[in-house]
């Protein structure tokens, strides 16, 4: 990628593959998950307050890995996330995973913010730290 990325490095363990030795597909969806995590933590603290007192919800709305090459145990993985898109109160980024210089995978994921009102989600606005944090990785 050349635009701006947040990254996260990950370590292959051995749960995280199948019967044949290679890396279950699911797990790189798995992955997108804690590097969209890791990426709130380090750079919207506030919104990570707010999902964990229910006043924000990140809807995961769709996501999708195209997978190049297998992976194993003990490989290092490098996740690479950017902004792809932001459209009303979504968010699609894209990911990229590299092993050694190789990129094995590429992945997107959208997310939608909302709100709880009279017991039903609704679409929220996306958070002005969030937003300002992702204008880095435009």
């Amino acid at each position: 990628m050349t635009v701006p990325c947040y990254t996260h490095t990950h370590r292959v363990t051995f749960d995280e593959t199948n019967l044949v030795g290679n890396v279950y597909f699911a797990q790189y969806l798995h992955w997108q998950g804690h590097c969209r995590e890791l990426f709130l933590i380090d750079c919207a603290p506030t919104v990570v307050k707010a999902l964990q007192e229910r006043s924000l919800a990140m809807v995961t709305v769709s996501c999708s890995v195209d997978y190049y090459a297998e992976c194993f145990a003990l490989d290092t993985i490098t996740i690479r996330m950017s902004l792809h898109a932001t459209a009303g109160n979504r968010i699609t980024m894209a990911f990229e995973f590299d092993r050694d210089g190789q990129l094995v995978a590429k992945g997107r994921q959208i997310v939608a913010c909302m709100t709880e009102t009279d017991g039903r989600l609704v679409p929220a606005d996306v958070p002005f730290e969030l937003d300002e944090a992702l204008r880095a990785y435009r």
